[in-house]
């Protein structure tokens, strides 16, 4: 048997030929005197392959009773289209129903709401909107890769189960084996997680990044690329409880050389794209976010600008904008404030970098002042917040000092303070969500919509 052709392969054909094999789902069927139209998509392109399949078929009475969402082989020839707005299409010699469908299938030839399609998530990606989503998903995945690989960041796979805290928000779901209903209890009754699986209390992380900087004092430059979670009972359009999020670790590196690679992987990221998913990006600036494509060059076109989080609250409270969150210095920037800096102000992706250490982690160096740490976030247009991450704190007293200020035992992390005992180096990282950024690459407004199967409160369905 000749090997199938994907359709996008079809679409591509340089020339005619006499005999290939196809294979996909019907997106519509429209007959005529002697012979039918079908739609037929593998998923493989936005576009779909015209099957003409002839009243001449032995099964041809079967074939008028084919409706969306039936998967079918086909056999036959490949000829230029004789329709508007497709190269090629398939006369049919053979074709074989191998899934039959019926009417209650869900994904009729019209517009869908993306909350409808939430609740058929597994059916979704035949849609045209998300299975172009997920293949951006898939070349953007690629390319993130490819980034790192070219600059010699070794890839490190970090654990998925943790016993730290590493964001020290408190955020974690609990992994444990113990008997909900008869857990083993210490003497003042508490649950003795000594007695659990990893004689210890353990979380699915929240971040790979302290197992990073272990491999970036070893290796200079790493990066981890993987789900992480957060037990976070929150319902907006920009956060789910598992998520996957790009970690780069770069030993003897600043904070300026962090942003440096920060921004970069940003318009790589951007720019590949561009090049690679046209018909995506096309399909998403007519349906999703007319302003996408203009916004996409906007930011590649233009250097990032860098500011100091005391500049961006001051510029914020002296604009004169109400907010629905007040701007005040010592607290976080909301998203509509970063909206604000990169849309209303700046008008161009920005960096607000040297945060107050009061509103951030333990591991961030602390900067000579002694009021802020050596933080950094890079907001762009329609999104706020896609990066976050800092130069870390090397200096041994320094970080045992962090650590005790935000209320942790540096005697749980006697392993990552080991870093600091031999041989410390300074070294900056920040973490990407890749959500984020498929968002900003999409237009597509919640997050909900880029991941394959959401995990937001109240929901694991599928």
């Amino acid at each position: 048997m000749i090997p199938a052709l994907s359709v996008k392969e079809a679409l591509a054909s340089s020339a005619p030929r006499d005999d290939v094999r196809v294979q996909g789902w019907v997106r519509t069927r429209r007959d005529s005197k002697a012979f039918s139209f079908i739609e037929l998509n593998d998923g493989s392109s936005l576009r779909s392959l015209q099957v003409i399949a002839q009243d001449s078929l032995p099964n041809y009475l079967d074939v008028q009773r084919l409706v969306t969402g039936a998967s079918v082989e086909v056999r036959g020839k490949l000829v230029p289209s004789q329709g508007k707005g497709q190269t090629w299409e398939v006369i049919a010699d053979e074709l074989t129903i191998v899934g039959p469908s019926d009417d209650s299938y869900p994904l009729q030839k019209k517009g869908h709401t993306p909350e409808f399609l939430r609740e058929i998530a597994h059916l979704r990606p035949r849609s045209n909107l998300f299975g172009s989503v997920f293949r951006v998903r898939s070349r953007l995945a690629f390319a993130v890769h490819q980034f790192f690989q070219e600059r010699g960041f070794v890839y490190v796979h970090t654990p998925i189960i943790t016993g730290s805290d590493c964001e020290g928000a408190g955020e974690l779901f609990r992994i444990t084996t113990i008997d909900a209903k008869n857990p083993p209890r210490t003497g003042d009754g508490e649950i003795d997680y000594a007695r659990d699986f990893f004689a210890r209390s353990t979380f699915l992380t929240v971040s790979g990044q302290l197992e990073a900087e272990a491999f970036a004092c070893a290796l200079s430059k790493v990066y981890t690329f993987g789900p992480t979670f957060r037990a976070e009972n929150s319902n907006t359009s920009r956060h789910a409880n598992e998520f996957w999020m790009i970690e780069p670790e770069m030993a003897f590196c600043d904070l300026n050389g962090n942003m440096d690679v920060a921004e970069e992987l940003v318009k790589y990221l951007i720019r590949d794209v561009r090049v690679n998913c046209p018909e995506e990006i096309e399909l998403f600036g007519k349906f999703v976010d007319k302003g996408l494509i203009a916004r996409l060059d906007f930011v590649l076109d233009r250097p990032f600008q860098r500011i100091s989080y005391t500049e961006a609250v001051e510029l914020l409270r002296a604009n004169g904008q109400s907010f629905e969150f007040p701007v005040e210095y010592g607290t976080n920037l909301q998203s509509e404030h970063e909206r604000w800096l990169t849309e209303k102000h700046f008008k161009c992706p920005v960096t607000v970098f040297n945060y107050p250490k009061e509103i951030k982690p333990f591991y961030m160096r602390l900067n000579d002042d002694g009021k802020t740490v050596t933080a950094m976030d890079v907001l762009v247009p329609g999104i706020g917040e896609i990066v976050g991450g800092s130069q870390r704190e090397e200096r041994l007293d320094g970080l045992e000092a962090n650590m005790r200020r935000h209320g942790l035992d540096p005697a749980d992390y006697k392993w990552y303070l080991d870093l600091r005992r031999y041989g410390t180096v300074p070294h900056a990282g920040f973490g990407l969500g890749f959500e984020r950024m498929l968002m900003f690459v999409t237009g597509v407004p919640n997050i909900r919509d880029v991941i394959p199967f959401a995990r937001t409160p109240g929901s694991a369905e599928f």
